[in-house]
C-alpha cells in the first residue's frame, strides 16, 4: 500500500503550446517546476498533491506519478521489466486497470503491442502471487498505468487523472465544433484578462469561452464538476481526504456580481445549449446571453475589457468564400464598436484572417486538435493611434 504523502517525480501533460499557461497555474498552486517542455511540466509532488493538481488545473491533460524508471532496449524486454514491479503495492487484486503507452523505439511499430505486453506482465504477477488476477480493459475506468518509452529509457507511471482533465465536466451539450475547455482556458489566459473588466464573446457557440471566463473570475475549479479520477483506485486512497478537498474547492468560490460577461450567437439552439452548460457550471447568473447577429452585441463603455471571437475556419473552399465577409464584418465591428478594448480572434485560417482589415499586434500560437491556429490580438485604440 502506498504512502500518499511520499513525494516522487510527477509529469503533468498538456496540449502542445499550453505549457506557458500550465506553468503559471502550477506556480500559483505553490509548486516549483523542475523542467518545462512543449507538452508538459516535471516537478516533485506526492499522490496527495496529485489529487489537488487534478482538481485545480484548467489547462492540463493528465497528472502522471512515476512508479519506476528503467533501461529498456527492445520490445522483447518489456514483459520481464514490467513484471518485476511490485504491482500489488498499487492495485487491488479485485480491482480494474487499463494501460496506455507513448513509445518511440525502433523495435516497436504498434503501440497496442506494448499495451498488451504490459497488461500481461501485471496480470501474470498477480496470478503468480495470489492465484487470481485483476480485471483489465482498454477504457480509462479504474486505475490507469502509462508507459513512456523513448530510445532506451522507459518510465512507468500511474496516470492519476484517468480520463483527460482537459475536459472540465460541466459541458453536457457540446454543440457544433466545440472548443475544448482547456483550450478555452488557455486562450483566456493568453488575453491577460484581469477578471474584473467586461468579457464579451460574440458568436459564442455552446458558450465554452464565456463559461470558462466566469469560472476563472469566481475561482470555480474543474474539480467541482467531476467525481471520478484514477487516483481513487490506488491502494491507500482515503475518500475522506478527497471529500475534504472537494469542500475546500467549494469554499474558494467568490461571487463577483460586478463582472460583466456577455455571450451572443445568431443561433437560438446554440444559446440554449450554452445556457444549459452554464447552469451545470453554476454560472448562468453571471452571463448575459443574447440571440442576435454578432454586430448587434452590446459593448459596455466602461471599463474597457476584452472582446473575443472564435469564428468558423472554413475548411472547404465554398465555406471560405462565404466567411470572407464575416471576417471583414468582425474587423468593422471591433473598429467601430470596441474602441479602447483588446480584441481577439481565434482562427485556424490565416487567409481569412487577412480579411479582418486590422493589423494584429500579436499572433499567439495554439493547436485546436490537428489544426494550426492563432489567437490574433488587436489593439483597438480610441481616436487616432498617435493620440
Amino acid at each position: 500500500m502506498l504512502d500518499f504523502d511520499q513525494r516522487g517525480k510527477v509529469f503533468i501533460t498538456c496540449k502542445d503550446r499550453f505549457a506557458t499557461y500550465l506553468e503559471k497555474e502550477v506556480r500559483e498552486l505553490g509548486f516549483v517546476p523542475e523542467s518545462v517542455s512543449r507538452t508538459g511540466i516535471e516537478l516533485k509532488a506526492s499522490l496527495e498533491e496529485c489529487m489537488d493538481l487534478n482538481m485545480h488545473l484548467r489547462t492540463a491533460s493528465q497528472v502522471l506519478f512515476e512508479i519506476k524508471s528503467f533501461y529498456l532496449q527492445n520490445a522483447d524486454d518489456i514483459y520481464r521489466k514490467v513484471k518485476a514491479i511490485e504491482w500489488e503495492e498499487y492495485l487491488d487484486v479485485d480491482g480494474y486497470f487499463s494501460v496506455s503507452s507513448v513509445v518511440d523505439n525502433e523495435s516497436v511499430n504498434n503501440p497496442m503491442f506494448v499495451n498488451v505486453r504490459v497488461k500481461d506482465a501485471i496480470v501474470d504477477r498477480f496470478r503468480d502471487k495470489t492465484g487470481r488476477r485483476p480485471d483489465s480493459g482498454s477504457d480509462f475506468q479504474g486505475l490507469v498505468f502509462q508507459l513512456y518509452w523513448k530510445g532506451t529509457q522507459a518510465s512507468m507511471y500511474i496516470n492519476t487523472s484517468g480520463e483527460t482533465i482537459a475536459k472540465h465536466g460541466y459541458r453536457k451539450i457540446p454543440g457544433k465544433a466545440p472548443m475544448l475547455e482547456a483550450l478555452a482556458a488557455a486562450s483566456i489566459f493568453a488575453t491577460e484578462w484581469n477578471t474584473r473588466v467586461p468579457f464579451v464573446n460574440p458568436m459564442c457557440g455552446s458558450g465554452t469561452l464565456a463559461i470558462e471566463a466566469a469560472l476563472l473570475a469566481t475561482k470555480r475549479y474543474p474539480g467541482l464538476y467531476r467525481d471520478n479520477y484514477s487516483f481513487q483506485y490506488i491502494l491507500g486512497y482515503q475518500d475522506e481526504a478527497y471529500q475534504a478537498k472537494k469542500r475546500k474547492l467549494e469554499k474558494k468560490i467568490m461571487e463577483v456580481p460586478e463582472v460583466k460577461i456577455i455571450a451572443s450567437d445568431l443561433s437560438l439552439q446554440a444559446i440554449a445549449f450554452a445556457k444549459e452548460n452554464a447552469i451545470v457550471a453554476g454560472v448562468d447568473h453571471m452571463i448575459e446571453f443574447k440571440v442576435c447577429d454578432f454586430a448587434e452585441t452590446e459593448i459596455p463603455e466602461r471599463p474597457r475589457g476584452v472582446v473575443i471571437f472564435n469564428p468558423e475556419y472554413g475548411q472547404r473552399l465554398g465555406e471560405s468564400l462565404e466567411l470572407e465577409e464575416t471576417y471583414k464584418r468582425m474587423g468593422d465591428y471591433m473598429k467601430q464598436k470596441c474602441p479602447g478594448y483588446r480584441g481577439y480572434i481565434f482562427t485556424g485560417n490565416m487567409e481569412l484572417a487577412k480579411k479582418v482589415g486590422l493589423k494584429a499586434s500579436r499572433r499567439i500560437e495554439f493547436w485546436n486538435g490537428t489544426i494550426d491556429c492563432r489567437l490574433l490580438k488587436y489593439d483597438l485604440y480610441e481616436g487616432k493611434k498617435e493620440e
